[in-house]
């Protein structure tokens, strides 16, 4: 038995959908199961103990017709028995129709539905705490008798021993002493519309250390040094003497070791916050207005909370949601005023630092 799981573009949704490797593991022990990835997304699921092969897909053949037709003509040479289409747009409908597999899951889609066996009608509303992202993927599983309780299987991330002694020894180096509180600051999201305005995130971080005596870890890449440091400068000055600035991971395996290590990763929503929950580290999450929460907000409980505008002002909503929201977003943010959630914020930092 040959598996292909397709799943592309984000890290989050490559994440989540590598729950779909145990499941298949406990169905079949004995099959070779693929997963095909965008490059940049690797690092989330290297080392996983459930998937045997990785497929890349590569920005070139984002781009180029020719490129992507070779990708699926040599899926097909593989002979797959089973192609389980987690991402459903047209490169992923292309690669499915192709494969030659007898089975072909995948979301059902009025367009695409003619090309698998089996389109799967995803649900609207969540009835687990695991979330809609979750349960939608699980629910691929069912045409072939999978069935798994919500709560059973959550992503993971497998860290090695030399990654985290190495984000130990940075750590210490640094003179960041593991015995008191270490924050994680998703300070900004993956672009302007998921980034929570930056005085409010500084609002925030002065709270957070007033209230606990942190140390503060940001979570950016070297490029985005300046907008790091501008929430950095908007911060009151003795909580800049808390915040670690050269303190960062140069990639997401030592940006994922260094979490490892955090008592919780805290700031917007995003894949940050995913990894976080697979390395069962506890977050408190910042969704961005246009970001449906009950589809993103999984194994919600006291040490994994998150908040929206819409648990506030649920009359800003009302026919506005989705792409409506999303060019609103800017304008929505401003309303969404870190007094709203401090209260939260301070019941969460109480329970994760309480000994």
């Amino acid at each position: 038995m040959k598996i292909l799981v397709i799943q592309q573009k984000m890290i989050g949704d490559v994440l989540t959908s590598s729950i779909l490797f145990e499941a298949l593991r406990l169905k079949y022990p004995n099959a070779a199961l693929h997963y095909l990835i965008n490059e940049h997304t690797f690092p989330v699921v290297q080392n996983n103990p459930f998937i045997d092969h990785f497929i890349i897909f590569t920005p070139e053949m984002e781009t180029s017709k020719i490129k992507l037709l070779k990708l699926a003509k040599a899926i097909r040479k593989q002979k797959f028995d089973m192609v389980i289409d987690a991402y459903s747009k047209l490169s992923s409908n292309l690669i499915t129709a192709l494969s030659g597999a007898n089975i072909k899951i995948s979301k059902y889609k009025s367009y695409s539905s003619f090309i698998y066996t089996h389109p799967i009608k995803y649900k609207s509303e969540s009835t687990t705490v695991a979330g809609l992202a979750i349960e939608n993927r699980l629910q691929l599983l069912e045409p072939i008798d999978v069935s798994l309780s919500k709560n059973t299987i959550k992503p993971k991330i497998y860290l090695t021993d030399s990654e985290k002694d190495k984000a130990k020894q940075l750590l210490t180096e640094s003179n960041i002493n593991l015995s008191k509180p270490i924050f994680m600051m998703s300070v900004l999201g993956s672009g302007k519309d998921k980034t929570y305005p930056l005085e409010y995130m500084a609002n925030v971080i002065d709270f957070i250390v007033e209230e606990t005596d942190a140390q503060i870890l940001f979570n950016y890449i070297p490029k985005q040094i300046e907008e790091a440091e501008a929430v950095f400068n908007l911060c009151k000055p003795d909580t800049q003497k808390h915040i670690y600035m050269s303190v960062f991971g140069n990639n997401l395996r030592e940006f994922l070791s260094l979490t490892s290590y955090c008592d919780a990763l805290i700031g917007n929503e995003g894949g940050a916050v995913n990894m976080a929950k697979a390395l069962n580290i506890p977050t408190f999450t910042i969704f961005s207005p246009w970001i449906e929460k009950k589809i993103w907000a999984s194994f919600e409980d006291e040490k994994n909370t998150s908040v929206h505008l819409i648990d506030f002002k649920p009359e800003f909503f009302r026919n506005q949601e989705g792409k409506k929201a999303k060019k609103e977003a800017l304008t929505l943010y401003k309303e969404f005023k870190p007094s709203y959630f401090l209260e939260a914020l301070k019941t969460f930092l109480n329970t994760i630092t309480k000994k």
